[in-house]
């Protein structure tokens, strides 16, 4: 497990680009089960292929065009539980880190996972991520 002040700048890339943090079982329930729209949920890691693409690619995604009503992130080795929680909504995929999903209405709707961003760049990302926002979200 990382100390939470190791993994803070990687944590803070998402949080300025308007992601809440979760780190409880709880609030990952709540935020998943209670909310209609459209929810970005990013499984953060420290790994390289995280801060080069995942990242990155997200950021990039979310300054034009829709966007998802709500933006999540959890980050695995640290908020260890608050991961495993998050996983059962993102099954039948298996546990990834980094990994990106879209939900609508509670439903998974798109998934990235970490070898769809390994060895891509963060524009890819951002390309297919918004061509997922168009499908599913509102213009906001």
């Amino acid at each position: 497990m990382y100390p939470p002040e190791l993994v803070l700048p990687m944590t803070r890339e998402l949080i300025e680009s308007g992601f809440e943090s979760l780190t409880t079982p709880m609030d990952v329930e709540k935020a998943l089960t209670s909310s209609k729209g459209t929810i970005l949920l990013v499984v953060n890691s420290v790994c390289g292929c995280a801060a080069a693409f995942a990242r990155p690619g997200v950021r990039i995604a979310l300054q034009h065009g829709p966007r998802p009503d709500k933006l999540l992130t959890v980050f695995a080795g640290v908020d260890q539980a608050a991961v495993a929680k998050a996983r059962e909504f993102l099954l039948p995929y298996p546990p990834s880190s980094p990994s990106i999903a879209l939900f609508k209405d509670g439903r998974l709707v798109h998934m990235l996972e970490r070898h769809h961003i390994e060895g891509r760049s963060a524009q890819m990302i951002a390309d297919n991520l918004a061509a997922a926002f168009s499908t599913y979200c509102n213009e906001n």
